[in-house]
C-alpha cells in the first residue's frame, strides 16, 4: 500500500508504520523464511504497492496461488480483524484487483513465452541441457560457426539441423575449431531431444518475448504485473531457473543506462530463488553477481524469495539492500547456524536478540530492514505484514481463459511463426550439394560413355579400314590373275605356235599365263 508517497509495508509492535523508500527499492532485495510463514503474502503486498506507483512487476507463480490479483479481495473476518489492528480503512484501503497479464512458458495456463535459442546463447543453454565442459565448448562452436555463416537459431529444429551440420563434417571444421568428436555431439543431440519432450520445443521459437512489451501501464497509470504460471514448470528447476536467468540478461542487454530515479522502472520477483543458484557453474555464478551489482543503474529492482537466506551467494546476497526475514525453524545444529547467519545480516536492534526473534515468529510476521535515505540500511525492527488487497488464492480456468485472450499481447504471441533459418538454410545447403554431386557423377558417367563410344567408334573405323585394305588386296589380286593369265596365254600362244602345232599353241598359252601371273603376284607383293 502506498502511504505519504512510500511503500507501507508493514506496522511494528507498536503500531508504528514501517516503509520502504521508492527511490531505494530497485538496490534490491530478499523476502526469506520457511513455508507457511508469510512469503507469498508479502511479495503481493509488495507487488500491488509498486503496481499503485505505476511501476511494472514480475512474479513467478509457483503454487498458483499468485494469479489471484487478477480478481478483488474477499472480505472475512479475519480480514477484517487485520483492518481494524493496521487502521487501513482510515488510508483509503480497499478490495481491488490489479492489471494482471498471465504468462506460461507452455502456453496452456498464460500467453506463451518464446524465446530463440540465438538469444538464449550456449552458457544458459549448456545449463538447461545439463552439457559438460567438453560439450558447452562444443555447442559454443557451434553457435560461432552458425553466427559466420548467418544459419539463424530460433528453434530446437534449427539447433539439431546444425549439429548434424557440424558431426557430418567435423574433418573440414576441425581445421579452424580444433577436433570436434562426433560422440560429443551426439551427447548434445540426445539432450535436446530430451528438452523438447519436456516442452522446450514450444519454449524455443518465434516471435520471442519483446521484454519492452512488459514496461507498461493500465489506463489508470498501475503498472502492468505480469505473472509466469510455473505450476507445472517448477518441476523442471533448470528450465524455470534458467529461464528466469535468461529474463536477468535480457533485461540487461535491453535496458538504456539511467541512473537513480525517483522509482524503478520495473521489479522481478523470483520466487523458489535456490534453484537459480543450485549447481550453477562457477562462470553462471560469476555473471549472475554481475547483472544483479549492474542493473539497478537500469532502474531495474530484483527481490529474492527463498526459505533460507544461505541459498543466495555470498556475492549476490551482499548487493540485497531491503530484507524480510520471516520465521526459521531450528531443529538441527545447521539450522541453528542459519538462523545465526540470517540474524546476523542485519543491523542490529539493542531491544531484542534477532536470532531469538526469527525462531519465535509466527504466520504474517517479520523482521525487517530497508535502506534509509543516506542508502544505510535501518536497524532491525519485528514488524507485522499488512494484508493484501487483491484475491489471496487461485483462480477457476473460466477467469484464467478469459484474462489471457482479453490481454492486448495475446494477438501478438499465441500463434508461432517459423521463419527462413538454420533448418532450412542447412536444408537448402543439403540439396545443392546432392544436386552438385549427382551432376557430377552424371557428368563422369556421360564422360566415360563418351570415351567407350569414340573408342568402339575408333575401333570399328580400323575394321572397316583393314576391311577395306583387304578388299582391295583382293581385287588387286583377281585382277592381276585375270590379265596375266590372258597376256601370258597370248604370249604362250605365240611361242607354242613358233614351237609348233595347234598343241604348242594349247601349252605354251597355258604356260605363260602362270608364268606371268608369277610374275606380277610378285610385283604386287
Amino acid at each position: 500500500m502506498l502511504r505519504e508517497g512510500k511503500i507501507w509495508i508493514a506496522n511494528t509492535e507498536g503500531g508504528t508504520p514501517v516503509y520502504m523508500l521508492p527511490k531505494m527499492s530497485n538496490r534490491h532485495g530478499l523476502i526469506a523464511g520457511a513455508t507457511g510463514t508469510g512469503k507469498t503474502v508479502t511479495l503481493k503486498v509488495l507487488a500491488e504497492s509498486f503496481s499503485d506507483m505505476g511501476v511494472p512487476v514480475f512474479l513467478a507463480d509457483v503454487k498458483g496461488d499468485i494469479a489471484g490479483m487478477l480478481e478483488a479481495g474477499v472480505d472475512s473476518e479475519n480480514m477484517q480483524e487485520r483492518i481494524k489492528r493496521f487502521g487501513l480503512s482510515e488510508h483509503g484501503f480497499e478490495y481491488r484487483n490489479y492489471p494482471t497479464t498471465l504468462w506460461d512458458l507452455y502456453g496452456k495456463n498464460g500467453i506463451q513465452v518464446r524465446t530463440s535459442i540465438s538469444d538464449m546463447g550456449p552458457l544458459l543453454l549448456s545449463r538447461i541441457l545439463g552439457l559438460n565442459d567438453t560439450q558447452s565448448s562444443i555447442l559454443t562452436i557451434a553457435f560461432k560457426i552458425a553466427d559466420e555463416n548467418g544459419w539463424f537459431l530460433y528453434d530446437t529444429k534449427d539447433l539439431k539441423a546444425l549439429l548434424n551440420e557440424i558431426s557430418e563434417n567435423n574433418k573440414d571444421y576441425a581445421a579452424e575449431y580444433g577436433n570436434i568428436a562426433k560422440q560429443s555431439v551426439g551427447a548434445i543431440l540426445r539432450a535436446v531431444v530430451a528438452l523438447e519432450l519436456e516442452g522446450g520445443e514450444q519454449f524455443f521459437g518465434m516471435p520471442e518475448l519483446d521484454i519492452r512489451d512488459w514496461l507498461t501501464t493500465d489506463t489508470d497509470g498501475r503498472g502492468m504485473i505480469h505473472i509466469l504460471d510455473s505450476q507445472s514448470l517448477i518441476n523442471n528447476g533448470t528450465l524455470y531457473s534458467t529461464f528466469l536467468l535468461w529474463l536477468l540478461s535480457e533485461l540487461f542487454e535491453t535496458m538504456p543506462e539511467v541512473g537513480d530515479l525517483e522509482k524503478p522502472k520495473m521489479v522481478f520477483f523470483f520466487d523458489e530463488a535456490h534453484l537459480l543458484f543450485k549447481d550453477t557453474p562457477k562462470a553462471l555464478l560469476d555473471k549472475i553477481e554481475q547483472v544483479v551489482k549492474l542493473i539497478r543503474s537500469k532502474g531495474i529492482g530484483i527481490y529474492f524469495i527463498t526459505q533460507n537466506p544461505r541459498d543466495i551467494p555470498d556475492g549476490v546476497l551482499a548487493q540485497l539492500g531491503n530484507k524480510i526475514q520471516h520465521a526459521l525453524h531450528a531443529y538441527t545444529p545447521s539450522d541453528q547456524k542459519a538462523v545465526k547467519a540470517a540474524a546476523d545480516s542485519f543491523r542490529e536492534n539493542p531491544a531484542f536478540k534477532t536470532a531469538d526473534v526469527i525462531e519465535a515468529l509466527g504466520t504474517g510476521e517479520a523482521v525487517a530492514s530497508f535502506l534509509q535515505e543516506d542508502g544505510t540500511p535501518s536497524i532491525v525492527e519485528k514488524v507485522f505484514i499488512l494484508p493484501p488487497q487483491s484475491k489471496m488464492g487461485g483462480i477457476d480456468d473460466a477467469v484464467r481463459q478469459n484474462a489471457i485472450k482479453s490481454s492486448n499481447l495475446y494477438s501478438k504471441y499465441a500463434v508461432a511463426v517459423d521463419p527462413d533459418s538454420a533448418y532450412e538454410m542447412l536444408d537448402r545447403k543439403n540439396q545443392e550439394e546432392e544436386a552438385a554431386e549427382e551432376r557430377a557423377k552424371a557428368d563422369e558417367a556421360a564422360a566415360k560413355q563418351q570415351a567407350k563410344d569414340e573408342a568402339a567408334a575408333k575401333k570399328a573405323a580400323q575394321k572397316e579400314a583393314e576391311k577395306e585394305f583387304n578388299r582391295r588386296k583382293r581385287a588387286a589380286k583377281s585382277v592381276g590373275t585375270t590379265v596375266a593369265g590372258t597376256v601370258g596365254r597370248e604370249v604362250g600362244k605365240k611361242v607354242g605356235k613358233q614351237l609348233g602345232g595347234k598343241f604348242g599353241q594349247t601349252l605354251g598359252g597355258n604356260t605363260g599365263a602362270q608364268l606371268f601371273r608369277g610374275l606380277l603376284n610378285t610385283l604386287l607383293k
